[in-house]
């Protein structure tokens, strides 16, 4: 048997040592959450992405009564931005969530099926990493590697190749 580690980086900061690009984004996160739909669970969540021509595309959370028939800001974000502009790459994206209360003090993690988006925007934009910023108001997170980080066995297209075996068995 043999034993696979995974090595996952990141840094650790609070927002003001944060670059103006980032506290940028950062801001537009914030900001998408006003557009959340969250009436059943109170849970805004905000994304914003920064496309290669640094504009910034936007997303919220929007609920259902049929709980599976909503969608992640991350995923509203994502999916618009290759709506619009399919050709163009995502350098970043920042994820930003609040309660009632107000914005949350710890960073909100992309759920898997976001993270599993993730993995195919980066696919779908050549292999870039998309760096991922997440904001709590005592502690953010960036990811510079992209969503293999937080996916370290992503399904992708490679995967559904009957003849093909996983990085794990060819190492």
């Amino acid at each position: 048997m043999k034993e696979v580690s995974f090595e996952y980086k990141m840094q650790v900061c609070h927002e003001d040592e944060l670059s103006v690009e980032d506290k940028q984004l950062i801001d537009a996160a914030r900001e998408a959450c006003k557009g959340s739909y969250s009436p059943y669970s109170g849970f805004s969540v905000g994304a914003a992405l920064r496309l290669s021509d640094d504009e910034i595309i936007k997303g919220s959370n929007q609920e259902n009564a049929a709980y599976p028939s909503g969608m992640c800001a991350e995923r509203v974000a994502l999916y618009q931005a290759g709506a619009i502009h399919p050709h163009k790459t995502i350098k970043s994206l920042a994820i930003a969530a609040r309660t009632k209360d107000g914005f949350t003090s710890h960073p909100c993690p992309p759920c898997g099926a976001c993270r599993q988006v993730m993995m195919e925007s980066e696919m779908r934009n050549g292999g870039t990493p998309i760096r991922i910023i997440l904001y709590g108001t005592q502690v953010c997170y960036i990811i510079e590697g992209g969503a293999k980080f937080l996916l370290p066995l992503q399904f992708e297209k490679e995967t559904m190749n009957t003849h093909s075996q996983s990085n794990l068995h060819r190492q």
